[in-house]
């Protein structure tokens, strides 16, 4: 007879309770735990400005004993010529070396996502609000080199300069090891780079970032991310992805819907 591990049946038990919880009516200000991130509110939403981190991750982690599908498996993903798993690569050691806990919180799936985001009172974006607020500047005043009601070709605006990516972009250099990596840098730590449209950082280039679409089977993450050039930063490009694959250069960025004044 299969063994029945008790221990994940009660770690998901608690998961979904917790997110039909915030689903069915918590809001940040009232009970959700306390995110580290700074927002902004972008129309209707509060938007994270940064990727999620490894410190907030580490918040979730420790009230549910949280052990990823990543670190089950042994290790999440980094490409190369294919998949391949990378031992002791995980959230919190994203290089399989201790990281710090403002490095985007990457090998975590959709679904871990999205239950991180609502563990803060916030979820995934829609790839709709994700595409609106990095390419469409909304801001009332918003700083030299940004014009209100302007849609732009890069999340960073007219050129691809405020990300970090493989080519192309600023002068950054990520946080792998020497050696660790068969092509670019890795990531770099939130707030490095300069921020883009709207006041928000890392839209476009660092790490690619899961979104609650549904599409081609998968779910379409956005932005591109230090792997590649900064043609994959442009809103024409649509990538979807696995549900329940965990990579090194897979993040993501939580959002709240803003409490309306009546």
């Amino acid at each position: 007879m299969k063994k029945v591990d008790h221990t994940h049946i009660l770690f998901s038990f608690v998961l979904m309770a917790s997110a039909l919880y915030f689903l069915l009516g918590s809001s940040p200000s009232q009970s959700a735990p306390i995110s580290l991130i700074p927002t902004v509110q972008i129309g209707n939403l509060i938007w994270d400005q940064t990727e999620m981190t490894i410190g907030d991750v580490k918040g979730f982690a420790s009230s549910f004993n949280f052990v990823s599908a990543a670190e089950k498996n042994g290790g999440g993903l980094s490409y190369e010529g294919g998949f391949v798993k990378k031992p002791g690569w995980i959230w919190k050691t994203p290089y399989g070396v201790p990281a710090k806990e403002t490095e985007p919180a990457v090998h975590l799936n959709q679904k871990e996502a999205d239950s991180i985001c609502r563990f803060y009172g916030k979820r995934l974006p829609t790839d709709a609000e994700w595409t609106s607020a990095a390419f469409l500047e909304q801001r009332a005043n918003p700083p030299t080199g940004y014009i209100k009601g302007q849609r732009y070709s890069y999340p960073g605006g007219v050129n691809p300069t405020t990300s970090h990516c493989l080519s192309g972009c600023g002068d950054y250099r990520g946080l792998a090891p020497a050696g660790a990596l068969n092509r670019g840098t890795g990531h770099v730590q939130v707030g490095t780079t300069k921020p883009g449209v709207n006041g928000l950082y890392d839209m476009g280039g660092n790490v690619w970032e899961w979104t609650a679409t549904e599409h081609n089977g998968g779910y379409i993450t956005r932005g591109a991310s230090w792997w590649y050039g900064p043609e994959r930063q442009q809103e024409s490009d649509v990538e979807s992805k696995p549900s329940d694959i965990a990579v090194v250069y897979i993040g993501f960025r939580c959002v709240a819907d803003a409490v309306l004044k009546k």
